[in-house]
């Protein structure tokens, strides 16, 4: 039962609901895996692209096309992602949700149709934007259609769809590009789409007995404000990033302004949503607790280091161990197996026992204990000793990939959860954006210390082709070189690798000291609620308090 309150001066509408909608066992399972399915669609494109990117840099002529092919996907996605919750809250889940994925859509349609490199990094840009709401949208989603015990489950089975692309992805990619079109990467995901899109709207109704805002009402309600600086500081801190060292020099006047005025925009982000937002899109009330703030850091150091497997270590197979780009996306299959294991089984020992804290603690535990590992591997290393290491940290990633986000929500009242929701995925695209571009200089700059020795092994010329900066989209010259060469240039990517890798062991540990401090609660279940009535009644949303004040 839904019931809504409306203030006719301000035009809001505030929904308190009594409690997730009873639907039937097969209408769940049916909604859900229409909602797993835009997910899995958007998720896949994480992933899929990373082989296909040099034959669209040779196909396009555009060699500085090379990073912002990933670059623009994650740029959109990031910056676009603490939106969705909001105007979910002002024109309904469900269709904000449609539109996401109609967003999705389209940019897959550009890229799949794309003659130049500008209309196809725009249709990356659209596709960033809409998977970062799709991916927002089905955890509210899910949040609103289960209590706390059983949503700890159906969130936990979100980390097998993200397992499921990001094993997946590499592997599809290699053969599209391979055997049929790079192209074909993106041809998928429009069946897939459209087939989410006419189930959802057939069969979701999360909205049911909320009464919607007018278009024109919803337009006064947004914080528009608060939208530009949280703009302003995402897009000018990873464009400074993406530039720097690839576009412009690190010390040049572009990248340290993008950087120092990106900086200079979080405060006035701060105090926009502190003092002068009416209904801020990241309540900073979200942030006084130490529970929540501590559950948003292990957010943050979960999604820096678990990104860094599915985008380094098929360079580290292709480059390294020789393989081909198809087999390295089958060789990073063991941590996505385990991960999709692990969050099935996290998700369940959570629903059954209401606890969060100890899979936190232990899979962040785990994750270091992964990721250090990492540190030893070389080219002398059997494919089976590296895939039981990655099985390790696909325990920790598993773990942790939707728990902390529970963590979160037990904190926070229910009229919050889909900010506290969209604030959450935002700390992960933040962490994953900023993982790929720091692990990214890290070892190029590592590489190009190896300059001087590979110089005087390989010549100027043959060396040129790894410094710094063409590492990453030379490996495949390395198997033409003779077995002296070959092992010098393998030697410098273990060594670059391994200093990446002692980042990700560095903020694996952060997260594992910030996990210590996620206070411990008990979840309720549907029946505790009984003794203590609707959760709606016991804790109203801060914009209802604000209402009935007035």
């Amino acid at each position: 039962m839904v019931s809504t309150t409306e203030n006719s001066e301000s035009g809001l509408t505030t929904r308190a609901s009594a409690g997730p909608p009873i639907l039937s066992r097969p209408r769940v399972l049916v909604v859900v895996s229409c909602l797993f399915l835009s997910l899995f669609t958007a998720a896949l494109d994480f992933t899929i692209t990373s082989p296909a990117i040099p034959t669209i840099v040779a196909d396009f002529r555009s060699g500085s096309g090379y990073t912002w092919i990933g670059s623009a996907y994650l740029l959109a996605n990031a910056t676009s992602s603490p939106v969705w919750g909001k105007l979910s809250d002002i024109w309904g889940r469900k269709a904000m949700l449609l539109t996401a994925v109609a967003v999705f859509f389209i940019g897959s349609l550009l890229c799949a149709a794309s003659t130049n490199m500008p209309m196809f990094l725009s249709g990356r840009a659209i596709q960033g934007s809409g998977s970062g709401g799709v991916v927002i949208l089905v955890n509210i989603c899910i949040t609103d259609m289960f209590d706390i015990r059983r949503r700890s489950m159906y969130l936990g089975l979100t980390s097998v769809v993200w397992a499921l692309a990001s094993g997946i992805g590499p592997v599809l990619g290699g053969v599209f590009t391979q055997l049929v079109s790079w192209r074909w990467n993106w041809w998928i995901n429009l069946p897939c789409s459209a087939l989410a899109f006419v189930m959802l709207i057939w069969l979701l109704n999360v909205d049911a007995g909320a009464n919607r805002l007018s278009f024109r009402s919803g337009l006064k309600r947004l914080d528009w404000l608060g939208i530009v600086t949280i703009l302003g500081v995402t897009l000018m801190l990873l464009l400074g990033l993406n530039f720097g060292g690839e576009t412009f020099p690190w010390k040049s006047p572009t990248v340290l302004c993008l950087i120092v005025f990106g900086v200079i925009m979080i405060p006035l982000f701060v105090l926009s949503e502190a003092k002068y937002a009416r209904f801020p899109i990241m309540p900073m009330r979200l942030f006084k607790h130490r529970s929540n703030v501590a559950s948003l850091l292990v957010c943050f150091c979960h999604g820096f280091v678990y990104i860094s497997a599915f985008y380094f270590l098929p360079l580290f197979f292709q480059a390294v161990k020789g393989t081909s780009i198809l087999m390295s996306g089958v060789w990073i299959l063991p941590i996505a197996i385990v991960q999709c294991l692990t969050g099935i089984a996290t998700g369940f020992v959570i629903k059954h026992t209401g606890h969060f804290c100890e899979p936190i603690w232990t899979g962040m535990a785990i994750l270091t204990l992964g990721f250090g590992l990492f540190i030893i591997f070389d080219d002398q290393m059997s494919i089976v000793k590296i895939a039981v290491i990655e099985a390790v940290a696909g325990f920790g990633v598993g773990m942790n990939f939707q728990s902390p986000l529970i963590a979160l929500q037990s904190h926070v009242a229910p009229g919050d959860f889909a900010t506290a929701t969209a604030t959450f995925g935002f700390t992960r695209n933040i962490a994953t954006s900023l993982s790929v571009v720091i692990g990214g200089v890290i070892f190029q700059h590592s590489m190009q210390t190896h300059a001087t020795t590979l110089t005087s092994v390989l010549g100027d010329e043959t060396a040129a082709y790894f410094d710094g900066s063409s590492a990453e989209a030379n490996v495949g010259l390395i198997a033409s070189l003779p077995v002296h060469q070959r092992n010098a240039v393998r030697g410098a990517y273990v060594a670059s690798l391994r200093s990446m890798w002692i980042l990700y062991i560095c903020v694996a540990a952060v997260g594992l000291l910030a996990s210590l401090m996620v206070n411990k609660k008990s979840l309720e279940g549907p029946t505790d609620r009984k003794s203590n009535g609707p959760v709606s009644e016991s804790l109203q949303s801060h914009e209802l308090q604000q209402i009935t004040q007035r």
